[in-house]
């Protein structure tokens, strides 16, 4: 595992290094010499690093690396430090010289000379750890991260597993399990059972198949386990299963999946099979295995599949098939399965310790209870040592306890599971935020793109693969969403019990991140990612063995000491998240005018303005100031050549800094000549104040790659009328349709008008492009421009009284795949047949229960409606049963017990069987440790269980 992260990490820093040599910036001969030796150096350590993670398990360590992991990491570090401190100088020096005599050089600035000894240090450390690997050679040894099939556990069919809470999802899996009804597609039918690691998923499977194999509906029956096997394995296994003769069995090739496939084929033929394969970890291999079972059945069989990935369910069950989401245990069940395995049976009547850390951190995960059970028995629960303790030191155990061996190799291979060494640097990248606090979507990938986890590519910019890596953790539920918006999108994720010690764990022990909480530190040598938690960090002696001029993300939670408050150590930053920082003032932003390599910044605390010499921040890439009082932002940040994302609420300054050396008296011209010549990179702008007269305005048109806007219009109190045109002209060349731009192209515009009328709207005319559209204020009719939008996906309206003209309009939105209504009341209207063909996703947001009539025929791809009225009192607002498609239904959370039991019983009529549940906003959730209900289980979203004490189910969604 560690080999895979520095691997990545020397990947990452190669075309740095490759940049320096071509850009040279005036080196000499000798340290050009240098610098194309450790380039040749570290491709053939990533070259050497490859080979033996791709190496075949029976071969591993054929390839043994010449270095150890250890010196490779420092020897990769002192290179990255030099390259960092070399651009560090340049940039230093490129600034005017009143600037560098107002800020001082820094002390570990490097000379040429310096950075000509540093690299003969680092040529000198490859000598030094390859003589050092001659003189002590270390055997070969099996890689960690892929453990072998031969050490997983034995068969599940023959452990009396401990099966707690899980009658209805038995009941479930049996149902589907059933005969075919009447009218149902006479196919095989593929069940697949989805979910975390721990969830006992194995352990229902080979209950349903003791069930379901005990009796005479089925011909062939066969039970085979797909983790660490190629398809050839599986279906090997699985003839040995049907009961092949002993020569045949011996004689499979399993290289030959062609033959083993007929082979299948040829058992199963004109006969009714039950079969289950456990732990399926790609589409690739189902793909293959499927193919071994015959097309010409009666509709009898039954397939079912076990995975932690959930596009792999959804592909095992795409037709004909079933996928059931496992939810954690709740409360009570949590606390019945632990004191069963915790709990000798002479001290059933004794009165136990608290359970609650436990139970916490155990987070309802069936495998997680049993293994704390299991440990605390060993040390003699419920008499010795409590849970606080043995939750004080769970890192501890979880990598050197012998009863924590099964959840170890399950955590383990979920982790090495993951392809190449950016997933695996993303997942470590969550030990950086406190287990209470829920990670914003959005800033976690601007942060991994800053630090430069993801590798770029020329066909795909860092931020997409961000997304991606994003959603493959997501996919594999390694992580969880917190919040999620109406139209389904993940707003806030967290890590969740087990998984999230397992995490700091590993993250530490590789030295990926440092952190300070719990009142102690834990790191290793180096500090590249500095955590502070929650006032961990007030003391200026603890930092006193840290380089803070090497430290690269800072991420601060809580109070800090004024060590940590000086800006001017820390020279490579790259990330700087102060936005949860109590102490922060305006005074310790001076200091961020040396972070020259900075790319990523968000501010919170009690600050109320950015300093001038932010604009000399020319490697920023973000800048986040919605928790900072900040109302002003001056124009010329508009300047700095790498800014891609503002977030907050202000206004922006006209005013041009006339006392500004660091701007060499930039004036709005040049301004407009540098967004005008094509150099601006800014994608986010949300957002932003206007009265309609900022002369910004007409800057807007010039950005363009302006995807994501967000407007306030407050017309000024002084003004006895406000004039709207400029906003009007920024507007329809913001949303203009670009005929060559990408489909696939997003562009989002949310506008607040509460104060004014929207009339301003009207002139705005077509073509225009917009992906997603958010309109807010007094709209009577809908502006004529939105009917005529190309591309639009989602659409939100927000106003006192929608009218009939406005829902009208609406119904010819034939693109419409999300639509959300606020309003007090809405007109009398019908929803015709046919209306919005396309539309996944309806909310109504209404003060008075005055809902549309939709004909049958209507929105028939409806997948989630949401009634957000606290007032509905009975089914007749809405008749679901025009939904075929329907999956949820999302009410107020303060309807009455009674309507809440009429909806569902509703769905439970219904024949899609659609899951009712109650709204919860996602600033609620952020706020507390409220968590999302199975509710998105079909929307390519992760299930969360409810929260341990809670019953009701609850959906959080922003």
């Amino acid at each position: 595992m560690e080999a895979a992260i520095l691997s990545g990490s020397i990947k990452i820093m190669l075309p740095k290094l490759l940049s320096l040599v071509e850009k040279s910036w005036n080196l000499s001969k000798d340290i050009m010499r240098d610098i194309k030796f450790l380039e040749k150096e570290l491709g053939m350590i990533v070259r050497s690093i490859d080979m033996e993670l791709n190496a075949p398990r029976q071969d591993h360590g054929a390839a043994l690396l010449l270095l150890s992991i250890e010196d490779l990491r420092e020897l990769a570090h002192g290179i990255e430090d030099c390259i960092d401190s070399l651009m560090y100088r340049a940039s230093w020096k490129q600034q005017s010289s009143l600037f560098r005599r107002r800020v001082q050089s820094p002390k570990t600035l490097l000379t040429g000379l310096q950075f000509a000894q540093k690299l003969q240090r680092m040529k000198q450390m490859v000598v030094e750890a390859h003589d050092r690997r001659q003189r002590y050679p270390v055997p070969a040894q099996t890689s960690g991260d892929a453990p072998s099939p031969s050490s997983s556990a034995s068969d599940p069919r023959l452990v009396d597993a401990d099966l707690v809470g899980v009658d209805e999802h038995r009941a479930k899996l049996l149902e589907q399990l059933a005969e075919a009804a009447e009218g149902q597609p006479m196919q095989l039918k593929v069940v697949s059972i989805v979910g975390c690691w721990g969830l006992g998923k194995t352990a229902l499977a080979a209950d349903v198949y003791k069930t379901e194999a005990g009796g005479e509906r089925f011909d062939k029956r066969a039970w085979v386990c797909a983790a660490l096997r190629s398809p050839g394995e599986v279906l090997a296994n699985m003839l040995r299963e049907f009961g092949s003769d002993c020569q045949e069995s011996v004689l499979l090739d399993t290289s030959n999946v062609s033959q083993l496939c007929v082979q299948v084929r040829n058992h199963l033929a004109n006969k009714r099979y039950f079969i289950v394969i456990d732990d399926i970890q790609t589409q690739a291999q189902w793909k293959r295995i499927k193919s071994a079972f015959p097309d010409d059945n009666d509709g009898s069989s039954r397939v079912v599949v076990t995975t932690t990935i959930q596009s792999v369910a959804t592909a095992c069950s795409s037709e004909n098939g079933y996928v059931h989401r496992m939810s954690r245990l709740d409360e009570k069940c949590s606390k019945r399965l632990f004191s069963e395995k915790a709990c000798p049976k002479k001290y059933l009547h004794y009165d136990q310790p608290d359970t609650t850390a436990i139970l916490n951190k155990c987070y309802g995960q069936p495998l997680a209870l049993i293994t704390m059970g299991e440990f605390l028995k060993s040390i003699g629960w419920p008499i010795g040592r409590t849970c606080e303790d043995a939750c004080n030191n769970i890192r501890y155990h979880m990598e050197n306890g012998e009863t924590f061996g099964d959840m170890r190799r399950a955590l383990m291979r979920s982790y090495a599971s993951l392809g190449g060494h950016a997933l695996k640097a993303c997942l470590l990248y969550f030990a950086m935020f406190p287990s209470d606090h829920p990670m914003r979507k959005k800033s976690l990938l601007r942060r991994w793109s800053a630090e430069g986890i993801v590798e770029t590519q020329a066909s795909c910019d860092a931020m997409k693969l961000a997304a991606e890596n994003f959603d493959e953790l997501m996919d594999r539920n390694l992580i969880e969403p917190i919040g999620v918006s109406n139209n389904g999108n993940v707003k806030t994720c967290q890590t969740y019990g087990m998984m999230r010690e397992f995490i700091l764990q590993l993250s530490v022990s590789q030295n990926f991140v440092t952190l300070f909480c719990d009142d102690k530190k834990e790191a290793g040598k180096y500090a590249r990612r500095l955590s502070l938690h929650h006032k961990n960090a007030k003391d200026d002696d603890r930092f006193k063995n840290i380089d803070l001029s090497l430290v690269r993300s800072l991420t601060i939670f809580g109070e800090a000491c004024k060590t940590v408050l000086n800006f001017s150590k820390y020279e490579l930053l790259r990330v700087l998240d102060l936005e949860k920082c109590d102490d922060l003032k305006d005074d310790h932003i001076k200091g961020i005018c040396n972070l020259l390599l900075l790319k990523y910044l968000s501010l919170g605390g009690s600050v109320t303005e950015l300093p001038e010499d932010i604009a000399k921040l020319e490697h920023l890439e973000a800048l986040d100031v919605r928790k900072t009082k900040v109302n002003i932002l001056p124009v010329e940040v508009f300047l700095l050549p790498c800014l891609m994302h503002i977030l907050g609420e202000f206004r922006i300054s006209d005013k041009v800094y006339k006392k500004s050396v660091f701007l060499k008296k930039k004036t709005g011209n040049e301004v407009r000549k540098f967004l005008s010549e094509g150099k601006s990179n800014i994608e986010t702008l949300a957002g932003f104040i206007t009265d309609g007269s900022e002369g910004f305005l007409h800057l807007m048109g010039h950005m363009n790659r302006l995807r994501k806007v967000k407007i306030w219009c407050k017309p000024s109190a002084a003004a006895s009328s406000t004039d709207w045109s400029d906003l009007m002209t920024a507007i329809q060349q913001f949303i203009q349709d670009k005929k060559d731009e990408n489909n696939d192209t997003t562009r989002s515009l949310s506008l607040h008008f509460d104060g004014c009328s929207g009339d301003f709207l009207d002139p705005i005319q077509g073509p225009c492009y917009l992906s997603s559209l958010k309109l807010h204020g007094n709209l009577t009719i809908l502006p004529q421009f939105v009917v005529s939008l190309r591309g639009l996906k989602e659409l939100c309206l927000s106003t006192t009284k929608l009218t009939t003209g406005v829902l009208e309009a609406l119904s010819s939105l034939s693109h419409l795949q999300y639509l959300k209504l606020i309003a007090h009341e809405i007109e009398d209207f019908s929803i015709e047949v046919h209306a919005l063909p396309r539309l996944l996703r309806l909310c109504f947001e209404l003060q008075r229960p005055t809902f549309p009539t939709i004909k049958q025929g209507a929105m028939r791809f409806l997948v989630t409606l949401q009634l957000l009225c606290k007032d509905i009192n009975d089914l007749s607002v809405i008749n679901i049963e025009c939904f075929e498609h329907l999956e949820e239904v999302i009410l107020h959370p303060r309807v009455s017990q009674e309507t809440q039991k009429q909806w569902e019983k509703a769905a439970e009529e219904h024949p899609n069987g659609p899951k009712v549940l109650l709204f919860k906003s996602g600033d609620e959730a952020e706020n507390s440790n409220d968590l999302l209900n199975p509710a998105f289980s079909r929307m390519g979203i992760s299930e969360v269980c409810p929260p341990l004490n809670e019953s009701a189910s609850s959906i959080v969604v922003s």
